[in-house]
Protein backbone atom coordinates (compact mmCIF):
# COMPACT_ATOMS: atom_id res chain seq x y z
CA UNK A 1 0.00 0.00 0.00
CA UNK A 2 2.84 2.36 0.84
CA UNK A 3 4.44 4.02 -2.14
CA UNK A 4 8.18 4.20 -2.52
CA UNK A 5 9.72 7.26 -0.87
CA UNK A 6 10.53 10.11 -3.17
CA UNK A 7 14.11 11.07 -3.68
CA UNK A 8 15.27 12.71 -0.48
CA UNK A 9 17.78 14.78 -2.40
CA UNK A 10 14.91 16.68 -3.97
CA UNK A 11 13.99 17.91 -0.51
CA UNK A 12 17.49 18.75 0.70
CA UNK A 13 17.16 22.48 0.07
CA UNK A 14 15.03 24.69 2.34
CA UNK A 15 12.44 25.28 -0.38
CA UNK A 16 11.39 22.81 -3.05
CA UNK A 17 8.59 22.40 -5.53
CA UNK A 18 7.78 19.02 -7.04
CA UNK A 19 4.87 17.17 -8.56
CA UNK A 20 3.83 13.57 -8.94
CA UNK A 21 0.79 11.67 -10.15
CA UNK A 22 -1.87 9.60 -8.41
CA UNK A 23 -3.82 6.74 -9.92
CA UNK A 24 -7.14 6.90 -8.05
CA UNK A 25 -6.98 7.20 -4.27
CA UNK A 26 -3.54 5.66 -3.95
CA UNK A 27 -1.58 7.02 -1.02
CA UNK A 28 1.90 8.32 -1.66
CA UNK A 29 4.45 9.16 1.00
CA UNK A 30 7.95 10.48 1.36
CA UNK A 31 10.30 10.80 4.28
CA UNK A 32 12.09 13.82 5.66
CA UNK A 33 14.71 14.01 8.41
CA UNK A 34 13.88 17.06 10.50
CA UNK A 35 15.69 18.65 13.43
CA UNK A 36 13.73 19.52 16.54
CA UNK A 37 11.55 22.65 16.36
CA UNK A 38 11.87 22.86 12.58
CA UNK A 39 8.97 24.65 10.93
CA UNK A 40 7.52 23.07 7.77
CA UNK A 41 5.10 24.96 5.55
CA UNK A 42 3.57 23.25 2.51
CA UNK A 43 1.35 24.51 -0.31
CA UNK A 44 -0.28 21.96 -2.59
CA UNK A 45 -2.59 21.60 -5.59
CA UNK A 46 -4.43 18.48 -6.72
CA UNK A 47 -5.53 18.72 -10.37
CA UNK A 48 -7.69 16.12 -12.10
CA UNK A 49 -7.30 15.08 -15.73
CA UNK A 50 -9.96 16.58 -18.02
CA UNK A 51 -10.56 14.64 -21.22
CA UNK A 52 -12.43 17.55 -22.82
CA UNK A 53 -9.52 19.97 -22.59
CA UNK A 54 -6.88 17.25 -22.22
CA UNK A 55 -5.33 19.19 -19.37
CA UNK A 56 -5.20 18.92 -15.61
CA UNK A 57 -7.80 21.13 -13.91
CA UNK A 58 -8.60 22.05 -10.30
CA UNK A 59 -11.91 20.42 -9.30
CA UNK A 60 -13.96 21.33 -6.21
CA UNK A 61 -14.96 17.69 -5.76
CA UNK A 62 -11.34 16.61 -5.31
CA UNK A 63 -9.84 16.77 -1.82
CA UNK A 64 -6.62 15.68 -0.20
CA UNK A 65 -6.01 13.88 3.08
CA UNK A 66 -2.62 14.75 4.60
CA UNK A 67 -0.85 12.91 7.40
CA UNK A 68 2.52 13.43 9.04
CA UNK A 69 3.91 10.71 11.31
CA UNK A 70 7.05 10.39 13.43
CA UNK A 71 8.61 7.11 12.32
CA UNK A 72 11.04 7.21 15.25
CA UNK A 73 8.16 7.28 17.76
CA UNK A 74 6.01 4.29 16.72
CA UNK A 75 4.51 6.26 13.82
CA UNK A 76 3.05 8.86 16.14
CA UNK A 77 0.78 11.03 14.01
CA UNK A 78 1.31 14.78 14.38
CA UNK A 79 -0.82 15.93 11.43
CA UNK A 80 -4.12 14.55 10.10
CA UNK A 81 -5.67 17.15 7.86
CA UNK A 82 -8.35 17.10 5.18
CA UNK A 83 -8.24 19.88 2.66
CA UNK A 84 -9.60 20.91 -0.70
CA UNK A 85 -7.97 20.55 -4.06
CA UNK A 86 -5.71 23.49 -3.17
CA UNK A 87 -4.49 24.36 0.27
CA UNK A 88 -1.77 24.73 2.86
CA UNK A 89 -0.47 22.75 5.82
CA UNK A 90 1.96 23.66 8.58
CA UNK A 91 3.63 21.80 11.42
CA UNK A 92 6.70 21.95 13.65
CA UNK A 93 8.87 18.96 14.46
CA UNK A 94 8.45 18.24 18.16
CA UNK A 95 11.57 16.06 18.18
CA UNK A 96 14.47 15.35 15.86
CA UNK A 97 14.08 12.38 13.57
CA UNK A 98 12.53 10.96 10.43
CA UNK A 99 9.02 12.11 9.52
CA UNK A 100 6.71 10.45 7.01
CA UNK A 101 4.49 12.79 4.97
CA UNK A 102 1.61 11.09 3.14
CA UNK A 103 -0.97 12.43 0.69
CA UNK A 104 -4.17 10.73 -0.47
CA UNK A 105 -6.60 12.23 -3.01
CA UNK A 106 -10.28 11.66 -2.23
CA UNK A 107 -13.71 12.58 -3.55
CA UNK A 108 -15.65 15.17 -1.54
CA UNK A 109 -19.40 14.55 -1.08
CA UNK A 110 -21.78 17.15 -2.49
CA UNK A 111 -23.02 17.95 1.02
CA UNK A 112 -19.58 19.14 2.00
CA UNK A 113 -18.53 15.95 3.81
CA UNK A 114 -16.03 13.31 2.79
CA UNK A 115 -16.74 9.97 1.14
CA UNK A 116 -15.02 7.28 3.14
CA UNK A 117 -13.95 5.23 0.13
CA UNK A 118 -14.46 7.68 -2.72
CA UNK A 119 -11.81 7.61 -5.46
CA UNK A 120 -11.25 10.40 -7.98
CA UNK A 121 -11.88 9.26 -11.51
CA UNK A 122 -8.89 9.61 -13.81
CA UNK A 123 -5.37 10.65 -12.96
CA UNK A 124 -4.55 13.33 -10.42
CA UNK A 125 -1.53 15.58 -10.70
CA UNK A 126 -0.27 16.64 -7.28
CA UNK A 127 1.97 19.70 -7.00
CA UNK A 128 3.74 20.32 -3.72
CA UNK A 129 5.77 23.37 -2.70
CA UNK A 130 7.42 23.04 0.69
CA UNK A 131 9.54 25.35 2.78
CA UNK A 132 11.51 23.70 5.58
CA UNK A 133 12.99 25.69 8.41
CA UNK A 134 12.92 29.34 9.43
CA UNK A 135 14.06 30.48 6.00
CA UNK A 136 13.83 33.86 4.37
CA UNK A 137 11.10 32.50 2.09
CA UNK A 138 8.81 31.81 5.07
CA UNK A 139 9.53 35.26 6.41
CA UNK A 140 9.10 36.99 3.05
CA UNK A 141 5.78 35.21 2.38
CA UNK A 142 4.20 37.11 5.27
CA UNK A 143 6.52 40.12 5.16
CA UNK A 144 3.94 42.39 3.59
CA UNK A 145 1.34 41.39 6.20
CA UNK A 146 3.83 41.92 9.01
CA UNK A 147 4.83 45.30 7.57
CA UNK A 148 1.16 46.32 7.41
CA UNK A 149 0.62 45.27 11.01
CA UNK A 150 3.79 47.07 12.13
CA UNK A 151 2.70 50.22 10.30
CA UNK A 152 -0.76 50.04 11.88
CA UNK A 153 0.83 49.62 15.31
CA UNK A 154 3.06 52.62 14.65
CA UNK A 155 0.05 54.68 13.55
CA UNK A 156 -1.84 53.68 16.68
CA UNK A 157 1.18 54.55 18.84
CA UNK A 158 1.39 57.91 17.09
CA UNK A 159 -2.28 58.59 17.72
CA UNK A 160 -1.87 57.51 21.34
CA UNK A 161 1.04 59.92 21.75
CA UNK A 162 -1.06 62.71 20.23
CA UNK A 163 -3.89 61.94 22.65
CA UNK A 164 -1.47 61.93 25.58
CA UNK A 165 0.02 65.27 24.50
CA UNK A 166 -3.47 66.71 24.16
CA UNK A 167 -4.35 65.45 27.63
CA UNK A 168 -1.20 67.02 29.09
CA UNK A 169 -1.96 70.28 27.28
CA UNK A 170 -5.55 70.28 28.59
CA UNK A 171 -4.34 69.60 32.14
CA UNK A 172 -1.88 72.47 31.86
CA UNK A 173 -4.63 74.76 30.53
CA UNK A 174 -6.94 73.69 33.37
CA UNK A 175 -4.21 74.31 35.95
CA UNK A 176 -3.47 77.73 34.43
CA UNK A 177 -7.16 78.62 34.37
CA UNK A 178 -7.56 77.46 37.97
CA UNK A 179 -4.58 79.55 39.08
CA UNK A 180 -5.94 82.58 37.25
CA UNK A 181 -9.39 82.07 38.78
CA UNK A 182 -7.94 81.74 42.29
CA UNK A 183 -5.77 84.83 41.76
CA UNK A 184 -8.72 86.82 40.43
CA UNK A 185 -10.92 85.72 43.35
CA UNK A 186 -8.19 86.68 45.81
CA UNK A 187 -7.83 90.13 44.23
CA UNK A 188 -11.61 90.64 44.30
CA UNK A 189 -11.80 89.73 47.99
CA UNK A 190 -8.81 91.94 48.81
CA UNK A 191 -10.24 94.91 46.92
CA UNK A 192 -13.61 94.39 48.59
CA UNK A 193 -11.95 94.47 52.02
CA UNK A 194 -10.04 97.59 51.06
CA UNK A 195 -13.24 99.27 49.90
CA UNK A 196 -15.01 98.29 53.13
CA UNK A 197 -12.12 99.67 55.15
CA UNK A 198 -12.17 102.94 53.19
CA UNK A 199 -15.95 103.22 53.66
CA UNK A 200 -15.59 102.52 57.37
CA UNK A 201 -12.90 105.17 57.77
CA UNK A 202 -14.94 107.63 55.71
CA UNK A 203 -18.08 107.02 57.75
CA UNK A 204 -16.17 107.39 61.00
CA UNK A 205 -14.58 110.65 59.84
CA UNK A 206 -17.93 112.05 58.68
CA UNK A 207 -19.61 111.12 61.96
CA UNK A 208 -16.78 112.70 63.92
CA UNK A 209 -16.94 115.84 61.79
CA UNK A 210 -20.75 116.12 62.16
CA UNK A 211 -20.54 115.61 65.92
CA UNK A 212 -17.93 118.33 66.19
CA UNK A 213 -20.08 120.61 64.01
CA UNK A 214 -23.17 120.03 66.11
CA UNK A 215 -21.25 120.65 69.33
CA UNK A 216 -19.80 123.85 67.92
CA UNK A 217 -23.22 125.07 66.89
CA UNK A 218 -24.57 124.08 70.34
CA UNK A 219 -27.22 121.96 68.70
CA UNK A 220 -26.64 119.09 71.00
Amino acid sequence: MWALPLVVAALAIPSQALHFFFDGATQKCFFEELPKDTLVVGHYEAEQWDEATRTYQLRPEIGVFITVEETFDNDHRVVAQRGGSKGRFTFSAADSGEHRLCFTPQNVASSGGWLSHGEPKGGVKFTLDMVIGETSKIESADKSKIDDIVQKVRDLNGRLQDIRREQVFQREREAEFRDQSESTNARVVRWTLIQLAILGVTCAWQLSHLRAFFIKQKLT
